[in-house]
């Protein structure tokens, strides 16, 4: 079976950093859309970042792009979200989530804002884990 499980929130000042990770098992990560999406209490549920594991492409959402990085370890079938000077308004629930696609097309739309009809309709979701900045 799929499973995904997000890890390495916690809590950082503004100005900090903090690395998730997303690991896979029951699949691999090969022909997958592996994206990064994250909500705060009373906000839409937003896509943040996006890795086509096919050809290595990576997105970014504007309000993250040149702070945060994803990555992968294909050894490990595991993804990464670096996030550098973080903010306020990073705090969220980080989740991640699986789609079988060989299409960048599914990353470029899941960063998209505002997202389109079926945007976030990733087929597997992990458990979320909790990024608070202090101001």
């Amino acid at each position: 079976d799929v499973q995904l499980q997000a890890s390495g929130g916690g809590l950082v000042q503004t100005g900090g950093s903090l690395r998730l990770s997303c690991a896979a098992s029951g699949f691999t990560f090969d022909g997958y859309a592996i994206g990064w999406f994250r909500q705060a209490p009373g906000k839409e549920r937003e896509g943040i970042s996006c890795i086509s594991m096919a050809y290595g492409q990576t997105y970014y959402a504007d309000s993250v792009k040149g702070r945060f990085t994803i990555s992968s370890d294909n050894a490990k079938n595991t993804v990464y979200l670096q996030m550098n000077s973080l903010k306020p308004e990073d705090t969220a629930v980080y989740h991640c989530a699986a789609d079988k696609t060989l299409s960048p097309y599914r990353c470029m739309v899941a960063v998209a804002r505002p997202a389109p009809e079926g945007a976030h309709d990733f087929g597997s979701w992990g458990l979320g884990t909790l990024v608070t900045v202090s101001s």
